[in-house]
């Protein structure tokens, strides 16, 4: 036990001696969090929106008004026709159009909204947000949305709503609700994961792993050991992260803090389990890193469902996303997080989580010890 110790104590102080490395492990979280919870959202703010009327009643003045008061959107301007606001949208001058009908005020319906449908996800949401600002219970939209530089899509882009419902779990539906749980999915793993396969590929490219190899202590002890700063390292992340989700974005933890621990620390543990199979393969740090971008970075961003939802993809992706471990854990946190659901809720994903941590553990043993042979 002494010599474990002792193992683990040089890690850490090897850690700790490389500053760049701290400031990354430390500064990363932060600027991540800070970018995706500020500048890098996609909440609604500050919409350009012109208004179609052809008379300014008390009814439609009301409904102007409450645009106008929101956050959401800034009133640019007001014509009388849907072609002059069809022009403003085409020359980048707004971006959407609130069109009143003549007997809107009789009526108390008679709206539609023309979107620049240039972003669809974009126009998507601010059509969202200006039915909840607009609309009541007795008031209906019919919604158009048309792409800048192409023909208004007029039958086949319309519909007819009524809003009866309200948000769940994010009423004010802030990106931030979404991004955090993303983030510690991506971070944790690239911690865990590229440092540590890192860290042992450096062992073998200074030709030190052999020294240690050849010391009384076993090679998977040593292992162990140089393992053990970073999953200190990761629980210290993970604390960072969730104090800034709470107290600096205002995100909720609804659920169990006791789950949310405990299910990182399982995904902290199939991330070492990947950084110990990626340091198997590779005999150099620049191998490690190259490996770890392909197998980790662009998975992670892009087939997690950090950013984009995994059921909107093409089949054959969906499948491949069926195996990025992120996904299962980004899942699961949000359900934990947001939604505040307990652990029966999150079965399946733990169940993936857990036998996907014992096949990479399994695998990466196997492999090191062959590779020691």
């Amino acid at each position: 036990m002494k010599q474990f110790i002792s193992f683990v104590i040089k890690e850490a102080k090897h850690i700790l001696r490389d500053k760049r490395t701290m400031l990354i492990l430390f500064g990363m979280p932060v600027v991540m969090m800070l970018l995706f919870g500020f500048a890098i959202t996609t909440d609604v703010r500050n919409v350009r929106t012109v208004v179609v009327t052809s008379q300014m009643d008390h009814q439609t003045q009301q409904a102007v008004e409450r645009l106008s008061q929101s956050e959401y959107f800034t009133i640019t301007a007001t014509v009388h026709t849907p072609q002059e606001a069809e022009r403003l949208i085409r020359s980048q001058q707004a971006d959407m159009a609130v069109v009143f009908a003549s007997d809107y005020a009789s009526r108390k319906s008679g709206l539609q909204l023309i979107v620049d449908g240039s972003d669809p996800n974009m126009a998507q949401q601010w059509t969202t947000y200006a039915q909840q600002t607009l609309l009541s219970e007795e008031l209906r939209v019919k919604s158009e949305e048309f792409s800048t530089g192409f023909p208004t899509l007029a039958a086949a882009n319309s519909s007819l709503f009524t809003l009866h419902s309200s948000l769940l779990y994010n009423p004010q539906m802030k990106s931030a609700y979404n991004f955090v749980p993303a983030i510690m999915g991506m971070l944790l793993m690239l911690i865990c994961a590229m440092m540590t396969s890192i860290s042992i590929v450096r062992e073998k490219e200074r030709g030190t792993m052999e020294v240690l190899l050849v010391s009384p202590v076993r090679p998977l002890t040593i292992i162990i050991a140089k393992a053990v700063p970073y999953l200190v390292l990761a629980f210290a992340i993970l604390v960072v992260i969730l104090l800034m989700a709470r107290h600096v974005l205002g995100v909720p933890l609804a659920g169990s803090l006791f789950w949310i621990i405990a299910i990182s620390t399982l995904y902290i543990l199939l991330a070492l389990s990947l950084g110990l199979l990626i340091s198997s393969v590779a005999q150099t740090q620049l191998v490690a890193l190259l490996l770890s971008a392909m197998v980790l970075l662009m998975p992670v961003v892009m087939l997690s469902g950090m950013m984009f939802p995994v059921e909107s993809m093409p089949v054959v992706l969906q499948w491949i996303a069926a195996v990025v471990p992120p996904r299962y854990y980004i899942d699961a946190m949000r359900k934990l997080m947001i939604m505040g659901v307990g652990i029966g809720e999150v079965m399946k994903e733990v169940t993936i989580l857990a036998a996907m941590t014992a096949l990479l553990l399994t695998v990466a043993l196997k492999k090191f010890k062959v590779r020691l042979e």
